[in-house]
């Protein structure tokens, strides 16, 4: 059963989730608005990956005995200046996350819930991976810099993302 700290917290990551899956489809639509239909392709995988972060933590909550509780969600940035700007964003958003994950699990640690502890390692994990792919589509956009023909090449390459596993049940 979960203490109603660690349920009110995994509640607000819940939302968290849910946002940043809002705040990815909104990079999406403006990157398809500009004609970068792989790197809109790309965020819109993302967007599905962070819902599918929002359902694990979800399915968790109910499996620990919690009540999940949906509160609103603010509505994301629509617009940026260049796919520079959408990625570094995504990867200031990555860091965010990351920090929000990190208390989590300080919290799992000073309540003493190995549980949620070890549920926790995975999105540990996880983040290290999102910051540094993000982090490796913005060095290679700063090294594109204006070359209208790089540009193109990585938007293609970011085309080919597949989809993001669904939470086991």
């Amino acid at each position: 059963m979960l203490n109603s700290k660690i349920e009110q917290a995994l509640n607000k990551q819940i939302n968290a989730e849910l946002f940043s899956s809002y705040l990815y489809l909104s990079m999406s639509a403006w990157l398809e608005n500009k004609g970068l239909k792989g790197m809109a392709h790309w965020m819109r995988m993302q967007a599905d990956e962070e819902h599918v972060h929002a359902l694990k933590f979800m399915d968790y909550v109910h499996e620990r005995g919690g009540k999940v509780v949906l509160a609103a969600i603010d509505g994301p940035k629509t617009e940026w200046k260049s796919p520079l700007e959408v990625f570094a964003g995504a990867y200031e958003h990555e860091c965010k996350v990351t920090g929000l994950i990190n208390g989590l699990v300080d919290l799992a640690l000073a309540e003493k819930d190995h549980a949620t502890n070890a549920m926790l390692q995975w999105f540990v994990t996880e983040q290290v991976e999102e910051e540094a792919a993000a982090q490796e589509i913005v060095d290679r956009l700063k090294l594109a810099g204006d070359a209208g023909g790089m540009l193109f090449m990585i938007d293609r390459e970011l085309g080919q993302r597949g989809a993001p596993a669904t939470p086991a049940s």
